[in-house]
């Protein structure tokens, strides 16, 4: 039996999909407004700042695997004023989206709907334990992009959708 490390528990599985239409409205049990920016993008790391509601956050994610699926993640809740502050330090190109969460099967989904430079993007994820779990797929879900580094959020701080 495996048992669980603690660098396990910071490791992220997940997989990316385009999103086909704005049925997964209907079916999500929430939303909230997300602006994050990144204070380093730096090959193998980067630093992201995220405001999410009246909530900050730091997050610090490593490379991810050859195939796109899990990366190292550390996430850190901290007091809104200070993620404001940190935000005023970020590269340029600051990400503002609708983030929708939308349960199907035993997995929740979290669909993204861009603004600004990428508004027209619609992203969906959904975080697994293994890279081979099952998921049941909803009807409104595209094409996978898991492991294309344009869709990587990162990446569109820099080469925003518009430009595509």
């Amino acid at each position: 039996m495996h048992r669980l490390t603690y660098i396990d528990m910071l490791l992220e599985i997940e997989r990316k999909f385009l999103v086909l239409s704005d049925a997964f409205i209907a079916e999500s049990t929430g939303s909230s407004r997300i602006a994050q920016g990144y204070i380093g993008t730096v090959p193998g790391r980067t630093v992201r700042i995220r405001i999410r509601g009246d909530k900050g956050y730091i997050t610090i994610k490593g490379n991810s695997s050859d195939d796109g699926l899990s990366r190292f993640e550390w996430e850190k809740e901290i007091p809104l004023q200070e993620a404001e502050e940190l935000m005023k330090l970020c590269e340029k190109g600051i990400i503002d989206k609708t983030r929708y969460l939308v349960p199907c099967g035993n997995h929740t989904f979290e669909v993204d709907v861009f603004y600004g430079d990428n508004e027209g993007l619609v992203m969906a994820e959904v975080e697994l334990d293994s890279p081979d779990e099952h998921f049941d797929r909803p009807s409104w879900l595209g094409e996978e992009v898991t492991g294309d580094p344009r869709f990587y959020n990162k990446m569109l701080t820099k080469h925003p959708f518009k430009e595509w």
